[in-house]
């Protein structure tokens, strides 16, 4: 791996169902808008767009409430597509439809399986190594067979502590450039970001964290002007996109994309 801005060439999201107002989620924050959450969608997927990227879009899977989370689903790299195994029961099927939608896309594929259990929203890729948090979703047998994948194509993997009664590791940091990360104080105050620049959210818009970079754009969730200032005044293209609904049921910028270089 090298230093740099990684280029994506192709975004891959999923509608959201009719359904997707019933997704899991770790607190009652009330009823998301299907009709808003579709049309944040079309929003979000028009600024990937935006970047020259190739975007494409699956069907819903009215089955499966939280499958337009396809982050959790599959780990995209240049040498190959790693398939999750989730750590929510509910979830367990929309692997299989992740795999019949873009196993074909790659020339080398993985399955992690049970009782191994990994979600994307714990893994953040920097320039250097890759970093999986623990959470109720990712365990150390997950970590593990992860790792063991990997190695053979020459990524280091480091676990790091999820702070108690956050979601997923992506819930509080962002990967804003390979040596700059964007974190929440009390993830950052773990020391698990020490080799790198750290932004810190700006208090009470920990929600902020998680953002992507694509490409020449940082997309971070509309409604937390202060961290925007912030990022802006470090010198990144800010380009916010409502997350009202999907917040409500414990998604984010990240958690809506997978991302193929």
């Amino acid at each position: 791996m090298t230093a740099g801005v990684t280029r994506f060439a192709t975004a891959i999201t999923r509608l959201p169902c009719q359904n997707a107002v019933d997704g899991l989620r770790a607190v009652d924050q009330g009823m998301p808008s299907i009709d808003q959450m579709l049309a944040d969608h079309v929003d979000y997927r028009s600024v990937l767009a935006s970047t020259g990227a190739d975007v494409i879009t699956l069907p819903a899977l009215p089955a499966f409430p939280d499958a337009h989370f396809v982050e959790d689903t599959a780990l995209c790299l240049p040498e190959g597509v790693i398939f999750m195994s989730p750590g929510a029961p509910s979830r367990a099927g929309e692997v299989a439809s992740m795999r019949a939608d873009i196993a074909h896309l790659f020339d080398e594929t993985h399955q992690i399986s049970r009782p191994a259990n990994i979600e994307g929203g714990d893994i953040l890729i920097t320039g250097t190594e890759i970093l999986v948090g623990t959470s109720e979703r990712t365990n150390a047998d997950g970590i593990a067979a992860l790792t063991q994948i990997v190695g053979e194509w020459g990524y280091y993997v480091r676990t790091v502590n999820t702070p108690p009664g956050v979601l997923h590791f992506k819930t509080d940091c962002s990967l804003l450039d390979d040596g700059v990360v964007l974190s929440t104080p009390r993830l950052a105050s773990s020391g698990c970001f020490s080799a790198y620049e750290v932004i810190l959210t700006c208090e009470g818009e920990e929600a902020a964290a998680n953002a992507i970079r694509f490409n020449d754009l940082v997309i971070m969730p509309a409604g937390f002007p202060a961290t925007k200032a912030r990022l802006e005044s470090a010198g990144f293209n800010i380009r916010p996109v409502n997350n009202s609904e999907c917040a409500k049921i414990d998604g984010g910028m990240s958690c809506l994309s997978l991302r193929l270089t």
